[in-house]
C-alpha cells in the first residue's frame, strides 16, 4: 500500500518541481534580460542623443546601484511578506522600464529606464532563491540551482541578438523596446495565472540547512558570518569581470579589429552560451569533486589568461572572439556550488536576507566597473577592457582560495 502511494506521489512531486523550477527560470532569464535592456544600443543612443560611452555606462551604474541597495532591502521584504507579490512587482517595473526607455527623447529617459530597471531586478534573488528552496524537493534543488544560472545567461545571451534583431527588423530600436515591454507583461500574466507554482507561503518545503557557524541573534545577526562575505566578494569580483564583457567586449573588438558592431555583439552571445555549458558541467562536478575551490580558481584563472590573450591584440579578429567567448566557460562552473554554498550559510527562516546581501554583490559589481570600462574604451585602450576583466577574475581566483581555506580549517574543527 505505501509503495504504490510512493509511486503515485512521485511523479506529482516532479511535476510540482518541474514547474516551479520552470516558471522561476523564465522569471530569472528575464530580469537577466532587463540587465542588457540598454547596453546593446548603447551605439546607437550615442548616434541618437550624442553621449559618450562613459555615460552610457553611468546607465549602467544607476542600474546597479538602484538594484544593489534594493536587493539587500528586499531580502527583507521578502521573508515579510512573501516572495510570490514582491515578483509581481518586479515584473512590473520591467514593464515600465521598456516603455521609458521607448519613449525616451535623451538622457534622462534613459536614466529613468535604467532606475525602473534596476528597481524590477532588485529583488529577484531573494524571490527566487525563496521559492525555490520553499518548493522544490531536496534530490532536485541543485538542478533547480542549475536551471536558475542557464536561464540567467540564457537572458544575456538573448538580449543583443532580440534587441538588435528587433531594431534591424522593424527599423526602429523604439519598437524593439516596446516589444520588449510586451514579452514582460507576458511573464507577468503567466506566473499570475501559475500563482499557485510561485506561491512560497503554502508549502513548508525544505528550508536552508542552518550553518554551524550561524550565530543566534537580531534580524542582522547572520551579517557576521564570514562565509557571506567571502561569497559576497567572490560574486563581486566575478561581476566585475562580467561588466567589463556584457558592456563593452563589443565595442572593444570593434575598435581593435574593425570588426562590424553587429558582428562584434556577438561575442557577448558566445560567452554566455559558454558559460552556459560550465554551468551544465560545474552541476555534475559539485557532487563529485572533493576540493571545488580548487577546480573554481584553475577555471577562473585559465578565463583570465584567455581574456588577457584577446587583449594583446595578437589574434585575428575571428579568433579573438572566440576566445573571448570561450572564457565563458570557466566562470560558468562555478554557479551551481556557489549557490548550494550560499544555502549552507543562510539561518532559518533568514533566505531572503542572506540571498540579498550576497547577491549585492553583483550589482555592485556592475555599478562600480561599468564606468570605468567606459572611460578606459573613451580613452583609446580598447584591449585595457580585457586585461581588466582578467584582473578581476584573478581577484576572483583569491577568494575562491580564502573560502576553501575557511571550509578546510571548519572541517578539522568538526573532525578533532
Amino acid at each position: 500500500m505505501s509503495t504504490s502511494t510512493g509511486a503515485a506521489v512521485a511523479p506529482s512531486e516532479r511535476r510540482a518541481d518541474l514547474q516551479t523550477i520552470s516558471l522561476v527560470g523564465l522569471a530569472h532569464g528575464t530580469s537577466h534580460f532587463f540587465h542588457m535592456l540598454l547596453p546593446p544600443l548603447f551605439p546607437v543612443f550615442q548616434a541618437s542623443f550624442g553621449v559618450s560611452y562613459a555615460e552610457l555606462g553611468l546607465l549602467v551604474t544607476l542600474f546597479f546601484a538602484i538594484s544593489g541597495i534594493g536587493q539587500a532591502l528586499a531580502g527583507f521584504l521578502v521573508d515579510r511578506v512573501g516572495a510570490r507579490p514582491v515578483l509581481y512587482a518586479a515584473l512590473g517595473c520591467f514593464v515600465a522600464s521598456a516603455t521609458s526607455a521607448a519613449l525616451a527623447q535623451g538622457y534622462t529617459g534613459l536614466m529613468l529606464a535604467a532606475a525602473l530597471a534596476g528597481l524590477g531586478n532588485s529583488p529577484f534573488h531573494p524571490i527566487d532563491f525563496t521559492i525555490l528552496n520553499r518548493r522544490v524537493s531536496q534530490p532536485r534543488l541543485g538542478h533547480a540551482f542549475a536551471v536558475h544560472g542557464i536561464s540567467g545567461n540564457l537572458g544575456w545571451a538573448l538580449a543583443p541578438i532580440v534587441l538588435l534583431g528587433l531594431t534591424a527588423a522593424f527599423g526602429s530600436w523604439r519598437w524593439a523596446l516596446a516589444a520588449c515591454a510586451l514579452w514582460a507583461m507576458f511573464v507577468l500574466a503567466l506566473l499570475v495565472w501559475q500563482n499557485e507554482a510561485v506561491d512560497d507561503r503554502t508549502l513548508p518545503g525544505a528550508t536552508a540547512a542552518r550553518s554551524p557557524d550561524a550565530p543566534e541573534g537580531s534580524a542582522l545577526a547572520f551579517l557576521r558570518l564570514p562565509s557571506i562575505w567571502l561569497c559576497f566578494s567572490f560574486l563581486f569580483f566575478s561581476t566585475c569581470a562580467l561588466s567589463a564583457i556584457l558592456g563593452f567586449a563589443g565595442p572593444a573588438l570593434h575598435k581593435m579589429h574593425g570588426l562590424p558592431l553587429s558582428t562584434a555583439s556577438y561575442v557577448v552571445t558566445g560567452f554566455m552560451v559558454c558559460g552556459i555549458l560550465g554551468l551544465i558541467l560545474g552541476g555534475f562536478l559539485a557532487t563529485r569533486a572533493k576540493r571545488l575551490e580548487r577546480l573554481i580558481g584553475l577555471c577562473l584563472a585559465g578565463s583570465g589568461v584567455l581574456l588577457a590573450w584577446v587583449g594583446t591584440g595578437w589574434l585575428p579578429a575571428g579568433a579573438a572572439l572566440a576566445v573571448a567567448a570561450l572564457a565563458g566557460i570557466g566562470t560558468g562552473l562555478a554557479g551551481p556550488s556557489r549557490d548550494l554554498l550560499i544555502k549552507r550559510a543562510s539561518p532559518p527562516g533568514a533566505t531572503g536576507r542572506v540571498y540579498g546581501t550576497v547577491y549585492s554583490g553583483v550589482d555592485l559589481g556592475f555599478a562600480l566597473a561599468a564606468p570605468v570600462f567606459g572611460a578606459v574604451l573613451d580613452g583609446g585602450h580598447p584591449g585595457g577592457v580585457f586585461y581588466g576583466a582578467a584582473l578581476a577574475l584573478g581577484c576572483g581566483v583569491l577568494c575562491a582560495g580564502m573560502i576553501g581555506l575557511r571550509v578546510r580549517a571548519k572541517a578539522r574543527m568538526v573532525a578533532a
